[in-house]
């Protein structure tokens, strides 16, 4: 099979390579698909340029975890249901080394979804990382029914996402984005309230929440955590996936004073359960006519190498997805 793949770290053009490896066969519980689209997700890129200073866990690894396409072959103990399925698949390079970015890649059957009828194969690729993310941000704390969720940086891949799902719990959702010309992407997302996050944000919350928010997604805790702290009510919480600042200041005092539940969330590591309720979520909300994501760049394999590059430095708006 064609395939890219690096076996040193380093910048995108300095490491990643497309040739011609050994078609993959599934093993036990395992489906073997034909891969049409693969999605970019920053840990991708961050593994790729070793950001976290894990070093190679792999001698060659094929990246992105994320991706769809076709099934066409399967391991023993699979049902037999699954082959010419459209699906999408998660965690396809999360603690194994060949993820989607090749014609073909191997994943546990549990970590594939059907892909509904109504989405497309650039849709699916996109799902996996950010759609089971906001899932667990959105859910970790109990049930939102009839509360008030904060959504930061809403108009990102995970943000978006959350904003469908607290929507679809029944709450109701405000979300912050960058600039006025993120409002319309949150707002299709289910939004209720859009707000820009800058030096006015407590106050723009406040002004369309007197009541407080009960809930936080949040996607810059160091940045945000002041803020954060000052919206929430008694006893709420905070789910989050991300950070600016790599060992931000915890004002302990007043998030014990207000009873503040903190969740940070690592995808690679949810509970199984947890992924697969989300992935039927997610589904669930897809069927039902959520639009999904803004697809900025369809890059051929071949240059994959270029599409890493537009993911860490992007010209325009929505994912990037690599064709294969």
């Amino acid at each position: 099979m064609r395939a890219a793949w690096y076996e040193k770290q380093g910048p995108a053009r300095d490491v990643l390579v497309v040739e011609e490896m050994p078609d993959p066969v599934p093993g036990p519980g395992e489906v073997r698909i034909r891969v049409a689209a693969s999605g970019i997700n920053p840990g991708d890129t961050k593994k790729r340029e070793d950001a976290f200073g894990y070093g190679m866990a792999y001698p060659r690894v094929i990246p992105h975890s994320d991706g769809a396409g076709v099934v066409d072959r399967i391991g023993p103990g699979v049902s037999s249901e699954w082959i010419g399925r459209q699906v999408w698949c998660y965690g396809a390079q999360s603690y194994r080394p060949f993820g989607t970015a090749a014609e073909f890649t191997v994943v546990p059957v549990d970590q594939v979804a059907p892909l509904p009828r109504n989405v497309s194969m650039e849709q699916g690729a996109c799902l996996g990382i950010p759609g089971i993310t906001a899932h667990r941000a959105v859910h970790v704390g109990g049930s939102l029914n009839g509360r008030t969720v904060l959504v930061q940086g809403a108009a990102g891949s995970v943000g978006l996402c959350a904003v469908q799902l607290a929507r679809r719990a029944g709450a109701r959702v405000i979300g912050t984005v960058r600039t006025t010309a993120d409002e319309t992407t949150a707002r299709n997302a289910g939004a209720q309230e859009v707000v820009v996050n800058d030096h006015d944000l407590t106050a723009r919350v406040k002004a369309v929440a007197p009541q407080g928010v009960d809930h936080i997604v949040e996607v810059a805790f160091g940045a945000n955590v002041d803020a954060d702290i000052e919206l929430l009510n008694n006893e709420g919480s905070i789910a989050t996936y991300a950070t600016d600042n790599p060992a931000p200041r915890v004002p302990v005092w007043q998030m014990v004073f207000k009873n503040i539940r903190l969740y940070f969330l690592g995808s690679d590591d949810f509970p199984k359960a947890a992924k697969i309720a989300a992935a039927q979520d997610l589904n669930a909300a897809l069927e039902a006519g959520w639009s999904g994501f803004e697809i900025g760049e369809r890059i051929p394999l071949e240059q994959i190498a270029r599409a890493h590059e537009l993911a860490e430095h992007p010209v325009r708006s929505g994912r990037i997805v690599v064709t294969i």
